[in-house]
């Protein structure tokens, strides 16, 4: 990390990233809403500001109903899985983890899938079918993986990405197999495993903020931890570190926080993989500081691939999760090659 990257100031720079993220996310669309008029906008609806409206009355229907639900959730969706990914690749002390690695993305999908296909009584959760399932999913396969990979009380991370290799590779195939027997949904189910959030409005937003905001608190408290296990577990236990009560927290909260992200917008890759690895590229390892900074990263970044999904094909939209492979998959394979460099020399 060079002197001139240290003396970034981290969080005004992100904070900054995230804001202009923001803006251009909600400004752009179909129609086009000046950010000054967004700004008044949302002041106009504070209490105790007058505030005239002078501006269309769409742009007021459109901004609080549609784009500022929707960029609120893409928004806490990216922080989720950037500090998620952090937290996988503190713990298993390799770079090239991912927020999807036991099995997360796989089990959100086959139950999403599930409630896509299969005749169940919607009447009784409606609108909510989609992300339970999938949250259910999700949940009920990171503890097939966990049980699996456990040995007595230890769980042997070894041991536990080969669970969710395996986990992940069989609930793929009963996905597949619900797809292939239902073509009516086979669209939606696809939109949904590429990242098309099913759900819109301030509903999921709701719904998901709190245990959202919960996760990736918990995560930036386990700073310290992490930090500890990078040096290897012998020697965190020499230091004071309850080292299985800390793995199977950071299991636990990461895989929740990841699930909760999944089941309301779908799976989106590589954006819990990139970007903790840009923050410590750019300010370094220590995990204290990594976890809060893949949060604004992780915002921005879903935040922007998100308008480019918009964009790329209007009026036409992408699911979100094909931009981020597009983009994260060549930047995953600079840090395999860079990552084989190192090892060589």
């Amino acid at each position: 990390m060079s002197d001139r990257n240290q003396k970034l100031p981290p969080f005004s720079v992100n904070l900054g990233v995230l804001l202009v993220a923001l803006v251009l996310n909600i400004a752009i669309g179909a129609v086009f809403i000046p950010p000054d008029t967004l700004l008044r906008i949302v002041l106009s609806r504070l209490p105790f500001m007058e505030i005239a409206a002078d501006w269309p009355a769409h742009y007021e229907a459109i901004l609080l109903s549609i784009r500022l639900p929707h960029a609120i959730l893409i928004l806490m969706t990216g922080a989720a899985l950037g500090s998620s990914g952090a937290a996988y690749q503190g713990l298993f002390r390799n770079p090239l983890a991912d927020p999807y690695l036991i099995g997360v993305a796989s089990g959100a999908g086959l139950g999403a899938v599930a409630a896509l296909t299969l005749s169940w009584p919607q009447s009784l959760i409606g609108f909510y079918l989609i992300p339970i399932s999938a949250f259910i999913g999700a949940v009920l396969t990171v503890l097939v993986v966990y049980n699996l990979a456990r040995v007595g009380n230890l769980v042997p991370l070894t041991t536990l990405i080969l669970a969710g290799v395996a986990v992940g590779a069989f609930t793929s195939a009963v996905t597949s197999f619900l797809m292939l027997n239902d073509n009516e949904q086979v669209h939606r189910a696809i939109s949904f495993l590429l990242g098309g959030s099913p759900m819109a409005g301030w509903n999921p937003v709701l719904a998901a903020l709190p245990y959202m905001l919960l996760g990736m608190g918990a995560l930036s408290l386990l700073g310290h931890p992490l930090n500890l296990l990078q040096f290897g577990e012998e020697q965190a236990k020499q230091m004071g570190l309850p080292v299985e009560l800390a793995k199977t927290v950071i299991i636990v909260v990461a895989s929740i926080t990841t699930a909760v992200a999944v089941s309301f917008s779908g799976v989106i890759g590589f954006v819990g993989l990139v970007v903790p690895h840009i923050i410590r590229m750019v300010w370094g390892p220590d995990y204290r500081r990594l976890i809060p900074l893949s949060i604004l990263l992780g915002a921005s970044t879903l935040l922007a691939a998100d308008l480019v999904a918009r964009w790329v094909m209007a009026p036409r939209v992408l699911p979100v999760g094909i931009v981020t492979a597009m983009i994260g998959a060549p930047f995953f394979l600079w840090i395999l090659r860079r990552a084989k460099a190192e090892v060589f020399w």
